[in-house]
């Protein structure tokens, strides 16, 4: 795929994933517009950027705004006069017991993790549609697919994702507009800092490059699905579990990370004072 000159615009770009999805994109020649809130590394980004692709920027804002998540696409195409790949992979970790999380978590994890995705997504399309073509990159989560004990929230909003990219590439048919599904699987970022609560996971972690190499191969290949890293035994171990013996595998997580009695009676507790 000829990726130099084409302009690119990577969300979550001030770290993880998108930095180096972001960065393989200047590599080729491609104009990156990083997209991200943290100002300061998005112009670490950008600078690191310029070195391949001079014309690389960054917007910073808060795509779980509606009107910042259709306005990147309306300034990138005033700023350079078309949009070729959006790479939707801005999202909010939220790692927490379901005790724990309260309705404007769930609302703000939707709003940055998927909402802003199709906020995105819609203001592109009529673009790519005019300019004869583009492509779509939407970063979900095995977390989707297989989820974790306390991600519920975060998982939720993954596969609404996933469930609007796979709808994706029937209603695309014909425009020349290409919708991509990337499926990572824990990877090496930041994310793990940002936790509410411990994660009992004690497993390898794949580099962040290697998602944006896949995404590059899968892009130039024409694949609709990728899941990163792959193969992967133990991936591919939960998959076949979720759907062969969910209780083997419900059972296995329940032992990783099991809900203390304490979690529940403060859940009671707090129920009782509010009688």
């Amino acid at each position: 795929m000829e990726l130099r000159d084409k302009v690119v615009v990577v969300t979550g770009a001030s770290s993880g994933i998108g930095w180096a999805t972001a960065e393989a994109f200047a590599r080729r020649g491609a104009t990156v517009v990083g997209v991200a809130r943290r100002q300061e590394n998005l112009e670490r980004l950008v600078e690191r950027c310029r070195e391949r692709s001079p014309r690389s920027e960054y917007l910073a804002g808060d795509l779980g705004e509606q009107g910042f998540a259709e306005g990147i696409v309306a300034e990138t195409v005033a700023r350079h006069g078309r949009i070729d790949v959006l790479v939707n992979n801005a999202a909010l970790p939220k790692h927490k017991l379901i005790w724990h999380a309260d309705a404007d978590e769930a609302r703000r994890v939707m709003e940055v993790n998927y909402l802003s995705c199709v906020w995105s997504t819609l203001a592109a399309l009529p673009h790519m549609l005019e300019q004869g073509g583009g492509h779509l990159v939407n970063v979900s989560s095995f977390a989707a697919r297989v989820v974790p004990p306390r991600e519920a929230l975060y998982a939720a909003s993954k596969a609404a994702m996933s469930a609007f990219t796979e709808g994706l590439w029937l209603d695309l048919e014909g425009s020349g507009v290409h919708a991509l599904l990337v499926t990572p699987g824990a990877i090496d970022t930041e994310i793990w800092q940002k936790l509410d609560e411990p994660t009992a996971f004690r497993g390898r972690k794949t580099p962040a490059a290697d998602v944006a190499a896949a995404i590059l191969k899968a892009l130039a290949r024409g694949r609709r699905e990728i899941t990163v890293p792959s193969p992967n035994a133990g991936l591919m171990a939960a998959r076949l579990l979720r759907f062969v013996l969910p209780g083997v595998l419900h059972a296995g997580m329940r032992r990783m990370d099991p809900v203390a009695s304490e979690a529940l009676e403060a859940a009671r507790a707090k129920r009782r004072s509010k009688d």
